[in-house]
């Protein structure tokens, strides 16, 4: 029973994930990862399947796991976080949610700035760090 609720919630995820390449306001990355740890627990056929596939490749492998994102795809994926953060800006009319959106976007755009652009190489042992 477990495995088949494990199993029903990544193919869940993984549509909504799926949506999300197409749609702005869903995060693709973040159903792909709950697809990921569902489907791990589901089955080791589906999960092997899962990271995989091309869109896991492309939308998490390359540019989380491996640090590799070119900057137009930091330029779009920042872009992308924008307009979520746009939405409700826009939608509600309250200054200090306004200004919390705007420190959260810009601690978002430092952080994933810092993590994905920071130190890549780890220094190997019994060499010297300058």
């Amino acid at each position: 029973m477990k495995k088949i609720i494990y199993f029903t919630l990544g193919a869940m995820t993984f549509a909504l994930g799926t949506l999300g390449i197409f749609l702005p306001f869903l995060p693709t990355t973040v159903f792909y990862l709950l697809t990921a740890f569902f489907w791990l627990r589901s089955s080791d056929k589906y999960y092997n399947k899962f990271i995989h596939s091309s869109f896991y490749q492309r939308a998490v492998e390359e540019p989380i796991v491996k640090k590799k994102i070119t900057n137009a795809g930091m330029v779009k994926m920042f872009l992308m976080i924008l307009v979520v953060f746009m939405i409700p800006g826009l939608l509600v009319d309250n200054t200090p949610m306004r200004i919390c959106l705007v420190i959260v976007y810009l601690a978002h755009v430092i952080g994933l700035t810092w993590y994905l652009r920071g130190k890549r190489a780890s220094v190997k042992a019994g060499e010297p760090n300058d």
